[in-house]
């Protein structure tokens, strides 16, 4: 098979790191878990060793979604979408809200999770971010309490049009990639601004 998609390709890669590296972080959670269960090593030292593999292991498990290939009718339920969502916010500074309901194809997902990483790059304050259904039920709203003035206006800008994707550097690779997929799908990307913060509707 000759891989012209380019998205495609980078979501091959990403699909292989994150497999290759959820084993031996998931072997190493199970092993903290023995060692507790017989009580041979406890203190402050253990627990700040399993909530660090906890948090890598729910990080790998969101940039699988968000990067991975979104296989054609995959679908993603949202007892699988909170889990992750849930582990991926204990201890940290981000916190989330999911409320639709039902399940939906990994691909949607992967856009919503794409649109996570670009608010949570807007909040160093952290905060909750809300993912909701629109009003028609077909398309997503994800907001929270961001500033398009972070991580830069260009890459905002980006995110809405596509364009400029070459300056992207690597930490904001989801404005560049969100679009990307949108466009493939004949969608479009609108954000509003007010003084809660910031929607990303698609």
């Amino acid at each position: 098979m000759i891989l012209q998609n380019s998205h495609l390709l980078a979501s091959l890669i990403g699909s292989r790191i994150c497999h290759d590296l959820i084993s031996p972080v998931g072997a190493i959670q199970n092993g903290i878990e023995l060692l507790s269960l017989e009580g041979a090593v406890r203190g402050p030292e253990m627990l700040l060793i399993s909530d660090s593999v906890s948090a890598a292991s729910a990080k790998i498990r969101f940039l699988r979604v968000a990067f991975g290939l979104a296989g054609h009718g995959q679908k993603i339920g949202p007892p699988e979408v909170c889990s992750i969502l849930d582990d991926l916010s204990q201890n940290g500074r981000i916190t989330y809200d999911w409320t639709p309901q039902g399940s939906f194809d990994r691909s949607d997902i992967q856009e919503v999770f794409l649109a996570l990483l670009c608010l949570e790059s807007a909040m160093p304050q952290g905060g909750t971010i809300s993912v909701t259904r629109a009003d028609d039920g077909h398309g997503w709203e994800v907001s929270g309490p961001a500033q398009l003035s972070r991580p830069a206006a260009s890459v905002w800008e980006t995110l809405k049009t596509g364009e400029g994707t070459e300056t992207v550097m690597p930490a904001h690779v989801q404005f560049a990639l969100l679009p990307a997929l949108i466009s493939e799908r004949f969608g479009t990307i609108s954000i509003t601004e007010t003084d809660q913060g910031v929607t990303v509707s698609f």
